[in-house]
């Protein structure tokens, strides 16, 4: 599950990453970078909120192959660099990638006892950030040595070799499956009225929004800021894949201290009052900042706003029916696809108006703060009734 989310990853970041490649060599406008990402997360969204029922019937393992063979699709569309292909690159790659995590939840769910929940997710879950430090390190040198098309269809090879690779285990890991399951659109519904007629995981799915919105502003236009006020694109990828590397330790960290000795709630309030100002930090910083300043401030965003995962998801696994907990954490994981559409629309909409960049990360910044005030309320009203 580690390896399968660590290449989903890798297809879906790989698009900002060699952003300022692309921009030239299409010449368009850095807003679209957010477009192609909204799009990415709208086809997530619902791929997420539907999913359940695939996962039941043809199992966990068999539908992590399903996103690494979309993603290879999606990747390889990218490549031929015109309109129609990138928009079906951004639904394809988004729809894929939006379903290797409640499969990987479904399967590590069944084998896991729930104190070690937060711990074991938070050890899966830094495949993401292990797939953002290697679109950083290879994208941008393997950019400049061929062409960024040829950078995406290495990516698509390297989905489908590792979906192949996959195959013989899904006798041992698809035992659970039920082939009778068949899919409807009710489930759509299901899902929803379970997520938000559950008070905690209603909680979980409003968190997972602002958290999912911060993630994809930050992975879609840092390297392109950066580029912005002198930094050169090559430069630029080091920079992010070194703060990516910190959110590896750090979810571990967080799933680690949620497990063992503070409540995850507690975990999360303080992650989303980090990484709402360090995206403060971040729009402030300039071409006059020292390079060791802004990668300390890239460091703590990515320690916080790319390090909630496991944390998150062990409490969704937690609070959820026991046969429903792929469809039921696809369901939260949706509501942080309406944050990964809308967040990157608004900040290229403020970027538009007013070409500034700083302005965008803190706008997108305020609802890890409220979610954040609202957790410590949460946490304060519960030991005054105790």
């Amino acid at each position: 599950m580690f390896l399968q989310q660590t290449f989903v990853a890798l297809g879906r970041a790989l698009p900002a990453v060699i952003a300022p490649a692309i921009i030239a060599d299409l010449r368009l406008e850095a807003a679209w970078i957010g477009i192609y990402f909204g799009v990415m997360a709208l086809s997530a969204l619902v791929a997420q909120l539907g999913c359940g029922s695939f996962i039941v019937r043809y199992g966990a393992l068999r539908v992590s192959q399903i996103a690494l063979v979309m993603l290879t699709a999606g990747a390889a569309m990218a490549a031929l660099g015109t309109p129609v292909p990138l928009i079906l690159s951004a639904i394809i790659g988004g729809g894929g990638g939006a379903v290797s995590t409640p499969a990987s939840s479904h399967l590590l769910s069944r084998c896991t006892s729930l104190r070690y929940l937060p711990l074991v997710f938070s050890i899966k879950q830094t495949a993401v950030p292990a797939g953002l430090l290697l679109a950083g390190v290879l994208g941008p040198p393997l950019t400049e040595w061929s062409s960024w098309r040829v950078t995406m269809l290495l990516c698509a090879a390297a989905c489908a070799v590792l979906a192949v690779v996959l195959q013989p285990l899904r006798r041992i890991f698809d035992t659970d499956r039920v082939p009778t399951r068949r899919f409807r659109f009710s489930d759509f519904k299901a899902t929803l009225t379970v997520v938000l007629a559950t008070p905690g995981l209603r909680a979980l799915s409003f968190a997972c929004l602002a958290f999912n919105g911060v993630q994809t502003v930050f992975t879609a236009y840092f390297v392109t800021y950066l580029t912005t006020i002198g930094y050169t694109p090559v430069a630029a990828g080091f920079l992010f894949s070194v703060a990516v590397a910190v959110a590896v330790p750090g979810r571990i960290l967080w799933g680690w201290i949620g497990s063992s000795y503070v409540s995850p709630s507690l975990v999360m309030a303080g992650l989303a009052l980090a990484m709402a100002g360090s995206a403060a930090l971040l729009a402030l910083s300039s071409a006059g900042w020292p390079v060791l300043l802004v990668g300390l401030v890239a460091c703590v965003l990515s320690a916080t706003a790319l390090s909630w995962h496991g944390v998150l998801l062990a409490e969704t696994a937690r609070a959820s029916p026991e046969d429903m907990r792929g469809g039921v954490t696809g369901g939260v994981l949706s509501f942080g696809q309406v944050g990964a559409l809308l967040l990157p629309l608004i900040y290229s909409g403020f970027l538009d108006l007013t070409g500034s960049y700083g302005i965008g990360f803190i706008v997108c910044g305020l609802p890890a703060l409220l979610v954040g005030v609202q957790l410590l309320r949460q946490r304060a009203s519960t030991r005054v009734r105790t």
